[in-house]
């Protein structure tokens, strides 16, 4: 009876635009500015804009390789998290460019200076990763048998479904990436006190509806275990928002192949990159052939 009831509610909801409105806005992420570049960590970073679905565009810092390195090189695409952007992820970046490897830093859209959309989720992401690896592709100076993506909470996420997508990622590094969206979403309901039955099982359905794919499908808990690359796996053991227990389950779902790396950090892994920079980079430059 309960279900039928939400089953109700979920298709009153369809049929209404002023709550697709006010759902697009409660979860709306902010646009917040770049607060530092590449250029001040004294990189030579190019921005540019990259063509991405829809007719949008995305900015982007192209940091290549030192002038004396061998070309063409080893290449790893860098997306952030929701409600951030770019700079958030240069302290992230800076080890992989010392070790030798060129990055693409992305805003997806509706983040940093990239374009707006409607709404943005979690395959939109993929889409704007996908955009970022077509780019790379065209570039002459970057061989494109050895791309990896380095992604944060959604964007790892995004990076999963991507590569599950493509056969020409080479590796995946994920940061603080969640197991199920449907599950991230109900702990979100929870501290917002929405409760699970009818509504917040109305709304996940309403939420597939919008986006357009069913979590189950999108779910890193799915796509790991579908990619044929190597995966990274780095997870603070204090994360506040996706715990930790998320990134055991990855593993699991992974058969044992994916590696896991726990970090003593929360949810914003990126401030205590420092602490694990050797084992990410040692990771890529073995699965890059850096």
């Amino acid at each position: 009876m309960a279900r039928g009831t939400a089953a109700f509610v979920a298709a009153r909801w369809a049929l209404s635009s002023a709550a697709r409105s006010r759902l697009l806005r409660g979860f709306a992420a902010p646009r917040r500015p770049h607060h530092q570049t590449p250029g001040d960590f004294g990189l030579v970073a190019h921005p540019l804009r990259i063509p991405a679905t829809g007719g949008k565009t995305l900015f982007a810092w192209w940091v290549p390789t030192a002038p004396r390195a061998a070309l063409p090189s080893a290449a790893v695409l860098v997306i952030h998290g929701w409600g951030v952007n770019a700079a958030m992820m240069l302290p992230a970046m800076l080890p992989l460019h010392a070790a030798g490897m060129a990055v693409l830093l992305i805003d997806a859209r509706c983040h940093g200076a990239s374009d707006e959309e409607d709404f943005m989720s979690m395959p939109r992401f993929a889409e704007d990763i996908a955009s970022g690896l077509d780019w790379l592709h065209q570039r002459p100076e970057v061989d494109a048998t050895r791309l990896a993506v380095l992604g944060h909470s959604v964007g790892a996420a995004a990076a999963l479904l991507c590569a599950a997508r493509r056969c020409d990622v080479a590796a995946v590094v994920s940061l603080s990436a969640f197991a199920h969206p449907a599950a991230l979403l109900r702990r979100v309901l929870s501290g917002r006190r929405v409760p699970w039955m009818p509504l917040g099982w109305a709304l996940t359905r309403y939420v597939q509806h919008i986006i357009g794919a069913r979590l189950d499908d999108i779910a890193p808990l799915t796509t790991l275990p579908a990619l044929n690359c190597p995966v990274l796996l780095v997870h603070g053991m204090h994360d506040e928002i996706v715990p930790y227990a998320d990134a055991l389950r990855l593993q699991a779902a992974s058969g044992g192949r994916a590696e896991l790396l726990p970090v003593a950090a929360g949810h914003d892994i990126s401030v205590a990159v420092g602490s694990c920079a050797g084992r990410i980079v040692g990771f890529l430059t073995r699965t890059l052939h850096v």
